[in-house]
């Protein structure tokens, strides 16, 4: 559980420099929405296909296509807010935002500048140490994806590929309330894992399905705290946007690397341009890309092919029924009702398919007994096979099948690792291959006892070392394990080596 939630963390403050500064940071999100066509037209938006086949009349803005809007896509971006705890607004409208764009045919993208679908909102970001920054959201709001440009085919020209050209995107845009690297980091994290619960986006980095853009800027201290009072950004100094970031890694090293690069501007006697930049990771350092436009630049007008776009709070009201149970009431619960330990409980939920999984496994089992079992072996075997929790060979019936066998003392916690073992390789009921193999855990005292004498027996110079030192009991059960192929009940065995040692 939360034991604190920080509105004014405390701030990064950059080593190595003359003076002492602080880092300001602010996101802005782009989450392609999980919808199978896209926001203006009905084309596909499967990710993998051949290049400009996922496009239709009004994607490629052939004459008299007008946009239709998609219901689903504003239904997903209303989710979203919910999920944010942000507030829905009933009426927005789309603007055209006039740009150069290669690959966007239109040659304006359609986006919501003045009356975003959804206001404010705010993403609780956890820090590893049970406390929590409480991130503002400004704003989410809807806007087609351009196309791609590619240039690495032909030495003498570029090709374009539209099928991402009109694909539905939620920029989802944070106040400047991040004070470091890893909360940076952080709260990617933790805005991709609400999108997937809620199912709004898969947040594939890696695809282009989400992606950051960072602003950085650095102030000296005590300035933050004036910004928070006046809302007067200029005493956050000026802000460098960092492009395109696909990766929570190159996320940390961009932010401080700019952030010193700036640090380095201002105390030569220099001013930081307002500009955008790009991150080259081989390089390690950050590179302008172009100075940084005002919404002037772009010139901004109401898209006169849509009409303002209302909703009724019912409808809002019939999406908000349907949200499910979202990461952190999930983390609580598990800790309440499975007794479990607040990192186990984040590891069991940073996502849907983990929760799911451990949840079934653990019904009517001892919680702790299962979330180790899950974290630690199944995770671990999945982690060196380079599969996932959907991939997993060990159904949730069958975990919690050898869990029952430990908890019975029909096998020992050796034993088990040897059958879970087996099962992962070939499957099969836990509980048979234990009978079939003969792998049940010796309980019988007698057996015990007599493999304890004979093993003393064989042993009289070890029996009088182990009289003077009562550590070294150890090799007693170790032998006694040895000579018992790993079956006999260790609690046992402990306790009798014990008894007859000290007799």
């Amino acid at each position: 559980m939360l034991d604190h939630i920080a509105d004014t963390p405390k701030p990064k403050v950059i080593a190595g420099a003359k003076h002492d500064w602080e880092l300001v940071i602010g996101m802005e999100v782009h989450a392609q929405i999980s919808s199978k066509s896209k926001l203006f037209s009905g084309a596909s938006t499967k990710f993998g296909a051949e290049p400009n086949a996922n496009v239709a009349f009004v994607d490629a803005a052939m004459p008299g296509m007008l946009p239709v809007i998609n219901e689903f896509c504003v239904e997903q971006a209303v989710r979203t807010g919910l999920g944010l705890n942000a507030e829905i607004n009933l009426k927005s409208a789309f603007d055209r935002k006039n740009y150069f764009y290669p690959d966007l045919p239109q040659g304006y993208q359609i986006s919501q500048l003045y009356e975003p679908i959804v206001g404010e909102g705010e993403v609780l970001v956890e820090m590893g140490d049970g406390t929590a920054r409480r991130v503002r959201i400004e704003r989410i709001h809807m806007e087609q994806d351009a196309g791609k440009s590619i240039h690495d085919m032909d030495p003498a020209m570029s090709f374009v590929d539209l099928n991402r050209t009109g694909v539905a995107l939620m920029e989802i845009v944070s106040r400047p309330d991040i004070r470091g690297p890893e909360e940076a980091a952080a709260f990617v994290v933790k805005l991709r894992q609400i999108l997937r619960y809620l199912g709004t986006c898969d947040g594939n980095m890696q695809s282009g399905s989400m992606r950051a853009d960072v602003n950085v800027s650095v102030c000296r201290p005590g300035q933050y705290e004036k910004y928070q009072e006046t809302q007067d950004f200029s005493h956050l100094g000026t802000r460098c946007e960092i492009k395109n970031m696909n990766s929570m890694r190159f996320i940390q090293a961009a932010i401080d690397v700019e952030a010193r690069r700036q640090i380095a501007i201002i105390e030569g006697g220099g001013s930081v341009s307002q500009e955008t930049r790009l991150y080259d990771p081989d390089k390690n350092e950050t590179r302008s890309m172009r100075s940084k436009e005002e919404a002037h630049d772009y010139r901004y007008f109401p898209d006169p092919d849509l009409l303002p776009l209302e909703i009724e709070q019912d409808w809002v009201d019939g999406i908000k029924a349907t949200l499910p149970e979202l990461p952190d009431a999930k983390k609580a619960r598990f800790i309440n009702d499975f007794g479990l330990a607040d990192y186990d409980a984040s590891v069991l939920t940073a996502d849907l398919e983990s929760a799911g999984y451990f949840e079934t496994a653990a019904k009517g089992r001892d919680g702790k007994l299962v979330a180790n079992w899950v974290i630690n072996e199944l995770f671990g075997r999945l982690k060196k096979e380079g599969a996932e929790i959907i991939d997993s060979p060990v159904s949730p019936a069958q975990l919690g099948g050898i869990v029952d066998l430990i908890s019975s003392d029909a096998i020992s916690g050796k034993i088990a690792k040897d059958l879970f073992e087996i099962v992962y390789e070939t499957g099969g009921d836990p509980a048979q291959i234990v009978e079939e193999r003969g792998m049940k855990q010796v309980t019988d005292t007698g057996a015990i006892e007599t493999a304890v004498d004979q093993i003393i027996a064989d042993n009289p110079a070890q029996v009088e070392k182990a009289k003077e030192n009562p550590k070294l009991a150890g090799w007693f059960v170790g032998q006694v394990m040895k000579a018992t192929g790993g079956k006999a009940n260790p609690k046992a065995v402990n306790e009798i080596v014990a008894a007859k040692l000290k007799g």
